[in-house]
């Protein structure tokens, strides 16, 4: 079975459960891992997305007697499974209302399905973090290589949306990548707190974790 539910096994999260529920992206960033190997921490990545709710249950309960938090995060966008993922949202706040929920996104939810994501998923997600990569359209087109049209505009709009759901909200670049591409770090803090956002530069771990 292939891996829809996994853990980062150190110290420092060791109460953190992610989410892997597909590996369709907008963007095809060219710093991410998913271009460089097939798992993390053992666990394959990689699914053709032919699953159920309850294959997400079954293998979240290897986790649930010390989870805290869960993440939807893997080798895709989360929101590409919007339905799914407001499905197993709706079963953690019934069954373990304690626990915290996040979503690792590329803030391009609004865009694709033309309405107020952020609102729909408002009381079911606790934080997001959005991927901003660069301080302006054009630098985020060369890093991001996005599917779909302004893209850059997107994130920015969604970022507002979540915002006014009543989400906590982080905005992160990954720099140290590459000697090519060189992000502004500076202007992009501006961008995320000019939005209301948290801030956090991560910088590049060659195997993502």
């Amino acid at each position: 079975m292939y891996t829809l539910v996994y853990s980062i096994n150190n110290e420092k999260n060791p109460s953190t459960v992610y989410i892997n529920l597909t590996n369709a992206c907008t963007n095809s960033c060219i710093f991410c891992l998913r271009t460089q190997k097939d798992d993390v921490c053992g666990c394959e990545m990689w699914h053709d997305d032919n699953y159920t709710l309850n294959d997400i249950i079954e293998q979240f309960k290897n986790f649930e007697s010390s989870a805290k938090e869960v993440v939807f995060c893997g080798y895709g966008e989360p929101f590409l499974k919007k339905d799914m993922m407001k499905e197993f949202c709706e079963y953690l706040r019934k069954n373990y209302p304690q626990i915290k929920i996040r979503v690792n996104t590329n803030g391009h939810a609004n865009a694709i399905y033309k309405t107020n994501v952020a609102e729909e998923f408002k009381g079911l997600i606790d934080s997001v973090s959005i991927s901003l990569n660069a301080s302006n359209k054009e630098e985020y087109n060369d890093i991001c290589k996005p599917k779909i049209e302004n893209a850059y505009g997107a994130m920015l709009d969604f970022t507002s949306s979540c915002k006014k759901a009543g989400m906590d909200v982080s905005m992160s670049v990954v720099t140290g990548f590459d000697n090519v591409h060189s992000v502004d770090v500076e202007e992009c803090e501006k961008i995320a707190h000019k939005l209301g956002a948290k801030f956090r530069n991560r910088e590049f771990i060659t195997n993502g974790y």
